[in-house]
């Protein structure tokens, strides 16, 4: 049976907190979240993703859950990371109430500043984000990079948007999906991405994530190390698996 919502938020609440304290007791200086996202009122039982301003109805929704809920939550955990020495990287992604560099900032600007981003740009190139203007946008708030890539197939995107949403397991339908980087986007934009961080003043490591369903982890990760380490350093981007 599905845990009522309550109790899923003491319990997501508690595993952050925990992993706060394990953070600071290790020196770790950086947590990475999720912003998490409510229901569309106090009655609510599921999140509510909001991304249409009309009708009405869904602007009230909107404020409400980031004046009541989402805000507050935030000011309070920030506050108890900030005592632990911690900062926290929301990780802007689609379905939750953080999802793009406006949103990151509104919630940095409301909670305060050692909460900042999670820089994963496979999740804003299919929202038609640029993520070297989201990185410059977000200079001195970037904590932590992920380097994972995003596919775009114009033709589906054509027929029925972005938002459309077959299954995983049938990326041949799929407006866009997950790739190894480079498989994406070529070399030159990540030779660009790493001069953006560089730029904005991020110094700290960039994680490879692994989520190419055309590749296997061996593949995609050998693929994704030989692409970063020619856009960092300048070398031929060549691989072996």
């Amino acid at each position: 049976m599905p845990r009522k919502p309550a109790s899923r938020a003491a319990s997501d609440d508690a595993v952050f907190r925990d992993t706060v304290r394990l953070a600071s007791a290790l020196g770790v200086g950086v947590v990475n979240v999720f912003s998490g996202n409510p229901g569309g009122g106090p009655n609510a039982t599921e999140p509510n993703w909001i991304t249409c301003s009309w009708p009405t109805e869904y602007g009230e929704m909107l404020s409400w859950q980031w004046d009541a809920v989402v805000i507050p939550y935030w000011q309070d955990a920030a506050e108890f990371a900030l005592r632990h020495g911690v900062n926290v990287a929301v990780e802007m992604h689609p379905g939750f109430v953080v999802y793009n560099p406006r949103t990151l900032l509104r919630l940095r600007s409301a909670v305060g500043e050692n909460v900042g981003a999670n820089m994963d740009p496979s999740h804003l190139f299919w929202q038609g984000i640029d993520p070297l203007l989201a990185v410059r946008d977000l200079t001195g708030a970037i904590f932590h990079v992920d380097a994972k890539d995003t596919g775009l197939e114009p033709s589906n995107i054509a027929r029925n948007g972005v938002l459309d949403q077959p299954p995983l397991g049938r990326p041949g339908e799929r407006p866009w999906m997950f790739r190894s980087v480079g498989d994406g986007h070529d070399l030159l934009f990540w030779k660009r991405f790493v001069s953006a961080l560089r730029m904005a003043g991020y110094d700290g490591v960039i994680s490879i994530e692994h989520e190419d369903s055309l590749a296997s982890a061996d593949e995609g990760i050998a693929r994704a190390v030989a692409t970063l380490r020619a856009a960092i350093l300048s070398e031929p981007a060549t691989a072996s698996w």
